[in-house]
């Protein structure tokens, strides 16, 4: 066989890699169709399943879309917690909008490389626009740039590279957070070398939020010794208790001390968009470099977050690279993304995100979010009324904690079997967590299709679990 042959045998083998028009349409055809049972099964199916889980397959040979389509029901679909689910109040990121699937098909069809400004100027122009407009809905400047991430952890880690760079090149800065940082943080200072920095963990107040005078004493005191304060984290949204630091007084700790001030708002910042959150989020407009998630409080699909920072020439100073094959090309306006993030290659994330805003509008997110933040302090004065049950302040967002104490015995235990026992029994998601070394469940009402049906649900699942077991 010559060489041409072997090539032309070789494109013959690949051709199922290449369907045609009518192979391509009966593809989408089973894949709609298998779509539209799970969403249709969605609002009754159960929020937990366990089962027995079995082996993909790797075929030399085509399968096809029926066999593929029974694993991805049986051993994905149903399996482990239905975070698609109106009753998933378990942890935070929300539903999955079905027209970011959209916006990621097309997406995917087109493959455009969104990293670089000169191989698809419109898709990075759409990612820009889509970073401006978070921007704008925090409140920040128009000199403030970003990148779109696969999530928090990213987004943290740039922010705090770039609060590297700009403030602490040489290390040696001290580094101010509470205990309720979410754990990203503490690896993205590990990662960022700066693992071993002068740490000052800062008090509580009541409500779980930094106390103001912990922190300005530590300030305070690092200046007495010597110590140059770099970084003070703040979060909008904790998440045992989706409590919001005092971001205004923080801010203004920040500017008389000389450091830089990061608030992981990776759940809460994008409340912004809604007058709830607004009330509850100033002072977010005033921190350095601040992290979002659109898969949580926007409810897009896993994998969109969002870096951003007030001055945007820092991201710029922080991942700007040149290489020569990336030489630009053609004419072109937009900062490329890679310039402003660590990744080069990225997935092209801005679709999934405009296209929603396209189709439903900015008022229907608005609309969203205010009813979350309602569900969460209508389910809270719900349980605050029960007998038997314990919580705390009203929720600042969508998120809060609470436990249930029994007659008798060791509450802690209580609470671990009781959401266990909720767990198991697949009619509602709650998670739990530890406040103080203490077991505590926790809300946290972030999907689109969470109503208040969901929420009396969930209050009368937990009153019969809670009576269950104390009878027992």
């Amino acid at each position: 066989m010559s060489e041409r042959e072997r090539l032309r045998a070789l494109a013959a083998a690949a051709r199922p890699l290449e369907p045609d028009a009518g192979e391509r349409a009966a593809l989408m055809a089973a894949v709609q169709a298998q779509a539209e049972r799970y969403l249709q099964a969605l609002p009754e199916a159960p929020t937990y399943r366990t089962g027995a889980m079995a082996a993909p397959g790797f075929p030399d040979r085509p399968a096809g879309i029926d066999d593929a389509l029974a694993f991805v029901s049986e051993q994905v679909e149903q399996r482990g917690i239905a975070t698609a689910s109106g009753r998933f109040m378990g942890y935070i990121p929300g539903g999955g909008l079905f027209h970011s699937a959209l916006g990621d098909f097309l997406a995917d069809v087109s493959n455009k490389y969104a990293g670089f400004a000169s191989a698809a100027p419109g898709a990075v122009r759409l990612e820009n626009a889509c970073v401006r407009w978070l921007a704008d809905v925090v409140g920040y400047p128009a000199d403030a740039a970003g990148a779109l991430t696969s999530g928090g952890s990213i987004a943290n880690l740039s922010a705090i590279v770039a609060a590297r760079d700009a403030l602490d090149p040489d290390g040696g800065g001290a580094v101010y957070v509470a205990p309720t940082a979410h754990h990203c943080v503490d690896k993205a200072l590990k990662i960022a070398g700066r693992g071993h920095a002068p740490r000052r963990m800062l008090a509580l107040d009541a409500n779980h939020r930094i106390a103001l005078d912990s922190l300005e004493a530590a300030l305070e005191q690092d200046r007495r010794d010597g110590v140059r304060p770099w970084l003070v984290v703040a979060s909008a949204g904790t998440v045992d208790t989706g409590s919001v630091d005092p971001l205004e007084g923080i801010a203004e700790l920040c500017a008389r001390h000389g450091a830089w001030f990061h608030v992981d708002g990776a759940y809460g910042g994008l409340f912004m968009l809604c007058a709830e959150g607004r009330a509850v989020l100033g002072g977010i407009e005033r921190a350095d470099t601040l992290a979002v998630d659109p898969h949580k409080t926007l409810f897009l699909p896993y994998g969109t977050g969002a870096v951003l920072a007030r001055d945007g020439r820092t991201l710029r100073a922080s991942f700007s690279a040149t290489a020569d094959y990336l030489t630009p090309f053609g004419s072109h306006e937009d900062v490329s993304p890679a310039d402003l993030s660590p990744e080069l290659t990225r997935h092209f994330r801005a679709l999934r995100l405009w296209l929603p805003i396209q189709l439903a509008g900015l008022d229907a997110f608005r609309a969203a979010q205010s009813e979350k933040i309602g569900l969460a302090r209508y389910m809270h004065a719900r349980l605050t009324e029960l007998p038997g049950w314990e919580t705390a302040a009203p929720p600042d967002l969508s998120v809060f904690a609470f436990r249930y104490r029994p007659a008798g015995g060791d509450v802690d235990t209580f609470n671990e079997r009781l959401t266990k026992r909720l767990q198991d029994e697949g009619r509602v998601f709650l998670s739990s967590t530890r406040i103080y070394g203490r077991v505590h469940l926790r809300a946290a009402i972030g999907s689109f299709r969470t109503h208040l049906a969901h929420v009396d649900e969930a209050i009368d699942a937990l009153r019969h679990a809670a009576q269950a077991l104390e009878a027992e």
